[in-house]
Parts: C-alpha cells; structure tokens; sequence
C-alpha cells in the first residue's frame, strides 16, 4: 500500500522500508553499477510502493555535483542525430549518467535558451552540437560556462573545448572524386547552411577535387538551402533551370539526397541512370532508399560515442590534454551512382 501523499517520502524512509543503508540506497537512485541487480530491484520495489520521487537537484546541490549530462541537438528528426544520439546514450548508460535532451531547430535563440535551462538545472556536463550560424557572442559565452563540455558534429573555432567530428572536406573530395570518375563534369553541390562550418568544410573539399581535375566551380551549380528534405526537394527544382544542368550532384547530406531524388523523379528524371547521386552521412534508411543511395559514411554513431568518452573524462576529473578527434569517412557505393 502506497504511504500517504501529505508529505515528499525521504530516502532514509524508503532505505528502511527496503531493509538496506541510506548510502545503499542512494547508490541506487544514482544508478551505480557496484550494487547487486537483487539488492536494486528490492529497493526500486520499496520506491514504488512508498511513491519515492528522487529530487535530483536537492542531491546535486548537497553534494556540488551531478550525473545529469545536457544534449544540446539541432534537429531530432534528422536520422544522423537518432544515430549520434544512440552513440552518446550506449556510452552514458555504462557509467550510470542520466542524459537531458534538448532540440535547437538550428535557431541561436532556443540554442541560447537550452543553454540557460541546462545550467539552472546544474548538469554535471554538456555535448553540444551548435548551431549553424552560432555568433562569436555564442563563443564567448561557451568559453565562460564553468561545465564540462564537448562539441560534436560542428566546430566553433575560438571555443575552449573538446571536438569530435569528421573530416567534411575529405568526405567531399571522395564523393566528387567518385563522380569524376564516372565522367562527369558538371556536378552540383546542394543543400547545407553557407555559414556553418559543416557547409563550408564540404565546400573545400568539393572545390578541391574540382580544381585537381582541372575543373573550376560553377557558382550556379552550388545551392545552399535548409538541411531537410524539403531543402532538398527546393535545391534541386531550382538547379534543374539552369541552361545547361548537372549530369551529377553531390549532397551535403543523405536527407537532402532524398529530397534531391524526390524533385528528379517529380521531374521524369531516374536518380542513378539519368543523373548521378551521392549524399553525405549514410543513415540506416540510404540502404533501403529507392534507388539505394550512395553516399559518404560519417559515422554518427562513432561520433557520439567518442564525445561522450571525452564528456565522461572531464567529469571524472581525468588529467590529459584537450582532444580534438576527427573520425576518416568511406565511401558507400550504391545504386544511385
């Protein structure tokens, strides 16, 4: 029979309820990995009965630490983030942390929001993956956030932190590389925010494999557009009016990709005989696409093991340098090129 909801049941009380110490008992709520999975679920039984509700902030503050770890996104229902947070997650549950989630849409006012949030919630860390046209006001506020933290996926140069991310303008050179290999000489770059450092990297590479080829850039093949499907689908609609269109296109992602596929196909045009495609990340869904799309392995999930790592590192105050790991990215050849 559950106690009485006059007042908030202690842990002391659920401690006694249970037959074992406060310190077991507390061990618990922390989610510790040395207690015994029959001591643990004999006091998860006694919390349940008695309506304990474990008052996390009250615990930080007594003890001026925590086992919360912010996440910081920009878009949930892009597949790289399920991918990259299913990385964090399998890192941060082996050492018993507790992650908060938070989804900035690629905005810097909600970006400066979830910021405020995580620190009045004391989390014991931070993985933050900016946002595309993060301000040097952005910069410096990170530098003065007195947090563990590390970014992924985007590089905020001038930030005072841990980095883990891949090597955007080798994944492009490979991808365009790919594509004159095939022929072609007139290859389109779509998709991506101009401003971020995850655009403009895939633009040094693109450039580069054009120019070793003796290629210049046409400026009318790159179209930057919101990093969705839908941008896609707008990117691509607008580069087939050029006069003289593009026999191939490398996309700054694989959900742009599907996007681009999607104007084609809306166009009479078959992805894969007609025109070339390559996309950038190689989310679970590029294999089965239709057709299957090739596309530049970044590893998402890889990524965000290794950024909780570092995370985890700092938090337990272990000494070593600031890291700065960037992952190599393989071509995965497909039908769609």
């Amino acid at each position: 029979m559950k106690q009485s909801k006059k007042g908030r049941v202690t842990l002391q009380q659920v401690a006694k309820h249970a037959g074992v110490s406060t310190s077991t008992a507390s061990l618990i709520v922390r989610n510790n990995p040395r207690i015994s999975e029959a001591t643990r679920k004999k006091v998860l039984k006694s919390m349940h009965e008695l309506g304990y509700v474990y008052d996390r902030i009250a615990a930080n503050l007594r003890s001026q630490s925590s086992d919360t770890v912010g996440i910081i996104i920009t878009d949930i229902s892009n597949t790289f983030f399920s991918e990259f947070l299913i990385g964090v997650h399998d890192a941060l549950d082996e050492v018993g942390y507790t992650v908060l989630l938070g989804t900035t849409f690629d905005s810097v006012t909600k970006q400066d929001h979830l910021l405020s949030t995580m620190m009045e919630h004391r989390v014991g860390g931070l993985i933050l993956c900016p946002v595309s046209e993060s301000s040097q006001d952005t910069i410096e506020r990170l530098n003065e956030i007195d947090t563990p933290m590390v970014l992924a996926v985007r590089e905020l140069p001038g930030v005072n932190s841990d980095y883990v991310g891949i090597d955007y303008p080798e994944g492009a050179r490979i991808a365009v590389d790919h594509l004159l290999g095939k022929g072609h000489k007139r290859i389109a770059l779509l998709g991506g925010i101009k401003e971020s450092s995850t655009w403009i990297e895939r633009m040094e590479g693109y450039r580069e494999a054009l120019s070793r080829a003796g290629l210049e850039v046409d400026e009318s093949l790159v179209i930057d557009s919101a990093p969705t499907r839908e941008g896609g689908l707008e990117a691509v609609l607008k580069v087939l009016e050029n006069p003289n269109p593009p026999t191939a296109i490398f996309c700054f992602s694989d959900l742009i990709a599907f996007g681009v596929m999607q104007g084609l196909m809306m166009k009479g045009i078959t992805p894969g005989k007609d025109i070339d495609i390559v996309g950038f990340d190689n989310v679970p869904v590029a294999e089965i696409y239709h057709p299957p799309l090739t596309t530049i392995s970044s590893f998402p999930r890889r990524i965000g093991k290794e950024a909780a790592n570092l995370l985890y590192q700092q938090m337990e105050k272990i000494e070593r340098e600031q890291q700065r790991i960037i992952l190599n990215p393989e071509l995965i050849i497909r039908e769609s090129s």
